[in-house]
């Protein structure tokens, strides 16, 4: 399979990493902004053709990953599937309801596969605790996360300059609130949301909270913060009926902080190479991936409330 990847940046080149991992795919085509960045990056993974030009990686691939900015993924988005081609949008799959909802109506016109790229769904610790729960062992009472960086310029996760401003509602939390829906097997019903004064420069809040329960009574606690001096990252604790788990990333503990050994959960201890491989799978199964777009819809939905409360002006994202 022929995949393009759209984004030379730090997540661009997490996709490059772990699409090499996967058998039966060639990366044909990076396209990338820095024209020079985008050079250097495609000769790094050894891909033949790069460009700043999206039709030119299309007309060369059966299916893109789009990483790039988030206010481009609507129209590029909507340029993939009307090409024909498949899409995996990386999260914030778009940063309003409306774009999100339209791209949902796309991808059911087209009939392409679309997915979001929300990787928490394929995270081997998220994984081991979803089983449980679809197994009837767990129930969770309570999901309490914080999502912390110390980003008070504009930096990526490899502390490059970025060419546009993340966002703690439409990226971090996005998250957050859709594996907590996807784990408890049901939508929030009920939520609430505080953010901190907007900085000067980035005209973002760098701190916020939020707290969500579904109609069953399970709730959500979320803490972001773009303030934070310490480890970067999501910590995730599950509260549970039958036990405390807590997850970070692709590893996972006990409420007491014993090690659970989750290297057997999937194929690979990397979720993002778990959500290409689902990607690739769903296509050529002819099936809708988990975490297609229809299905991060609910959580778009929960976002667009949320920031009617804390943005009732909606003020522009830079």
């Amino acid at each position: 399979m022929k995949i393009c990847v759209a984004g030379q940046g730090a997540f661009g080149q997490k996709h490059l990493d772990a699409l090499k991992r996967i058998p039966g795919v060639e990366v044909t085509s990076l396209v990338g902004g820095n024209q020079d960045s985008t050079a250097a990056i495609a000769k790094k993974y050894g891909v033949p053709h790069y460009t700043g030009d999206l039709s030119e990686g299309i007309k060369r691939a059966d299916a893109v990953i789009l990483t790039t900015p988030t206010k481009m993924h609507f129209s590029q988005g909507e340029q993939v599937m009307r090409a024909g081609k498949h899409v995996l949008v990386e999260i914030p799959v778009t940063d309003s309801v409306e774009d999100a909802e339209k791209l949902v109506k796309i991808a059911k016109e087209t009939g392409v596969t679309a997915m979001g790229g929300h990787v928490r769904r394929f995270n081997p610790s998220h994984q081991y605790v979803h089983k449980k729960i679809v197994a009837g062992e767990l129930k969770i009472q309570q999901m309490d996360v914080q999502t912390y960086f110390f980003r008070r310029k504009n930096i990526n996760a490899a502390g490059n300059a970025r060419s546009w401003t993340d966002h703690l509602l439409w990226h971090h939390a996005a998250h957050t609130i859709d594996l907590f829906q996807y784990q408890v097997g049901e939508n929030i019903s009920d939520c609430y949301a505080v953010q901190g004064p907007i900085h000067p420069e980035l005209n973002i809040a760098m701190d916020m909270g939020i707290v969500a329960k579904t109609p069953s009574g399970s709730m959500l606690t979320l803490s972001l913060s773009f303030n934070n001096d310490g480890p970067l990252g999501s910590f995730f604790r599950y509260i549970c009926d039958n036990g405390t788990y807590k997850a970070f990333y692709d590893d996972l503990s006990d409420g007491k902080d014993n090690k659970i050994d989750v290297s057997k959960v999937d194929v690979s201890m990397d979720g993002i190479e778990l959500e290409d491989r689902e990607f690739i799978k769903a296509i050529q199964e002819k099936r809708e991936p988990n975490g297609s777009l229809q299905q991060v819809l609910p959580c778009m939905h929960v976002l667009g409330k949320l920031e009617k409360i804390i943005d009732p002006q909606r003020k522009a994202h830079a």
